[in-house]
């Protein structure tokens, strides 16, 4: 049953470790969504697709932004109490350090499990949804393939240009087209606007212009006829777009189960083995990490006495995001097969898991133990060094004025 001091900390850690997972996961959308912006703007694709696509990222955006609102959120916690000396107060009443971490560990519990089931279930689902898209738009579908102010080929026999399009391309203004018959006749139009209309067969769909003018040739005729219009209905035949692949194309797309059973699987190539084997235990261990989060986020949140450094909040945000790179190399030579996926993933984890246990050691059971406390030392002295060269500057500064 949680006490009133375990609620106190779940309160604490709970307004930073949202607030930084809210923030983590909107700067990567932004960061992605202005690429995602030019890429469909390049296919010719409607605005909806950007959305479409961002939203089957956020999962792994998601698993990216976790962790880190984890740490953040127990260390400034922990922060806080610290700088207030309510940490004190805990430690002198009897609360051991690993009596408080109980709340921090039950978020991160919670957490790994979510972590777990996004980046083992969900993700791969949301991968594939989001590769689909891109095939969409690269593929020419008829409504992602039409740019505007250019020369589009529907097919062989039809040339389409607008000059604007609006309402996703349900409005079309400034129209051109020209379709040719087997038999040699074509027909050229122009008109002010026009709109696509589906028809019962799925393969066919009707270009319906208003207000233009239409000129039919043929080898039967001596001249061109031409004629105009206020509403003129052309049968346009779609474009043959090939099917979009299966679901298991790459690792990413592969649950947790189905990587299992493709990396035991003895008729499966070896180079697709070791790239699921590698995607396995990449995926593995970073949600392992997540459960030794707490010991480094209190490590690195106690300052020394007399000092109000966030030297900690950086080396933190560091040793996460390294660790992080370091499995993403692991599982690069682990998929080449130059490196076993045990070696290359677990053995960063144990070391890393190795240090962030001696840090916790050391804050909690050597008397006056400060894990990071050199570095704070260097890093007050060099601030100090930098202050003394503004004021040398200044001073020469005022000597000359």
């Amino acid at each position: 049953m949680l006490t009133a001091t375990d609620r106190y900390l779940a309160r604490l850690i709970a307004l930073p470790l949202f607030g930084t997972l809210v923030i983590a996961a909107m700067l990567l959308v932004l960061d992605k969504m202005l690429r995602l912006f030019d890429f469909v703007a390049s296919e010719g694709g409607p605005v909806s697709v950007v959305w479409r696509m961002l939203a089957n990222l956020i999962p792994e955006y998601l698993s990216l932004g976790i962790p880190i609102g984890l740490m953040l959120g127990i260390l400034l916690a922990f922060r806080k109490l610290a700088m207030s000396s309510e940490l004190d107060v805990f430690r002198a009443v009897g609360l051991s350090y690993g009596r408080l971490l109980r709340v921090p560990y039950m978020y991160a519990i919670a957490l790994a499990l979510v972590n777990l089931a996004i980046v083992g279930f969900v993700q791969p689902y949301a991968r594939y949804a989001y590769e689909g898209l891109r095939f969409e738009l690269r593929s020419g579908a008829l409504g992602a393939s039409i740019k505007v102010g250019e020369f589009t080929n529907l097919g062989s026999k039809i040339t389409l240009r607008i000059e604007q399009s609006r309402n996703e391309g349900r409005n079309l203004t400034g129209i051109f087209v020209r379709a040719e018959n087997r038999d040699g006749q074509s027909v050229a139009a122009t008109a002010k606007a026009g709109q696509f209309l589906a028809t019962d067969d799925p393969d066919t769909i009707i270009l319906r212009l208003t207000n233009g003018v239409l000129i039919h040739d043929s080898p039967k005729f001596q001249t061109p006829r031409v004629l105009s219009f206020s509403s003129h209905d052309l049968p346009i035949d779609l474009p043959k777009i090939e099917a979009f692949r299966g679901r298991g194309g790459a690792d990413r797309e592969l649950t947790i189960p189905e990587l299992v059973r493709v990396g035991r699987d003895s008729s499966t190539p070896p180079e697709v083995r070791n790239e699921t084997r590698a995607n396995f235990h990449f995926r593995l261990v970073e949600v392992a990490m997540m459960m030794l989060l707490p010991l480094l986020a209190l490590a690195l949140a106690v300052p020394p006495k007399r000092t109000a450094s966030a030297l900690g909040v950086f080396i933190s945000i560091v040793m996460v995001v390294t660790y992080h790179k370091v499995n993403e190399y692991g599982e690069a030579l682990g998929a080449l097969g130059k490196l076993d996926p045990l070696i290359g993933l677990w053995v960063p984890f144990l070391i890393f898991g190795g240090i962030i246990l001696w840090m916790y050691h050391t804050l909690a059971y050597v008397p006056g133990g400060q894990p990071i406390g050199v570095l704070e030392r260097g890093a007050a002295l060099v601030g100090k060094k930098i202050k003394a060269m503004f004021r040398l500057g200044r001073r020469k500064l005022e000597v000359r004025a």
